[in-house]
């Protein structure tokens, strides 16, 4: 990854490829000439179906996946921003990414200590300040993840996101997991979070609704290739390619029912 100079764009992606390959001597290219950029404080969404390569660009630029080609450039700047480490990010399962063992407020310190915050009573404002950020408070420190919601989880997953102040935030089916109030609950969050800091998402998903909610622009994704890109109400409006045209048909309507088979 290569550090990105205009101030104006957080995250500049050009000709992406990804190719996994087999202990038996066979490759899958997951990702094939993808390209795309995400402006300071918008959201750009990546749709498509499971195993269109959605996550695994979402990896590539978490530096969690190294591409095969093409180039991944940040900025990693924010204003206002003093410990931004460039990019987090946030999981479908908050309570895979928890450790169970470890009660919430502990592990906030813990980041905080290994990222530069020595002092105790400075880790402990910082705590106090990202569980407010997220509709928690200093109750849910004491706490263990097996003792809180899945929006609570979630929300916790969310504030050691933020613990950094990162430039970018990407999530990755962050919502899927959550009941339908949780859900809008999560997205309000986000969305007030982005309005304050001006911080950037990355955000993977497959639920065509929440992507029109949430993101400023969106790209599409079919077997690693990018098939549309533009803003998201044009897309899902007025989509010009067919396999977009029928990720939208393939969303359930209001008095929808299955067709019965007639002998």
């Amino acid at each position: 990854m290569t550090v990105l100079t205009d101030r104006d764009l957080v995250l500049d992606v050009k000709g992406l490829c990804k190719t996994f390959h087999s202990r038996t001597g066979g490759a899958r290219d997951a990702l094939s000439d993808v390209s795309f950029s995400i402006e300071r404080g918008t959201c750009l969404a990546v749709v498509g179906e499971s195993g269109s390569g959605k996550t695994t660009a979402a990896r590539i630029v978490a530096g969690l996946e190294t591409a095969s080609a093409g180039t991944v450039e940040l900025n990693a700047s924010r204003p206002g921003g003093s410990r931004h480490r460039g990019v987090q990010m946030v999981f479908q399962d908050p309570y895979g990414s928890l450790d169970p063992r470890q009660a919430i407020g502990s592990g906030l310190h813990e980041l905080l200590k290994i990222h530069g915050m020595r002092r105790k009573a400075e880790r402990s404002a910082r705590v106090t300040e990202l569980l407010e950020s997220v509709g928690l408070d200093d109750r849910h420190a004491a706490q263990y993840p097996s003792s809180l919601s899945g929006g609570q989880r979630q929300r916790v997953a969310i504030a050691r996101a933020l613990a950094l102040e990162p430039a970018l935030l990407i999530l990755d089916e962050a919502v899927s997991a959550l009941d339908v109030s949780v859900q809008a609950q999560v997205l309000n969050l986000l969305a007030d979070i982005r309005e304050k800091t001006e911080i950037s998402y990355l955000f993977v998903s497959h639920d065509l609704g929440v992507v029109r909610q949430v993101s400023d622009t969106c790209i599409v994704l079919e077997n690693g290739r990018l098939v549309e890109t533009g803003r998201t109400a044009d897309i899902l409006d007025a989509p010009q390619e067919t396999y977009t045209k029928a990720l939208i048909d393939a969303v359930p309507r209001p008095g929808w029912r299955p067709r019965r088979r007639t002998a």
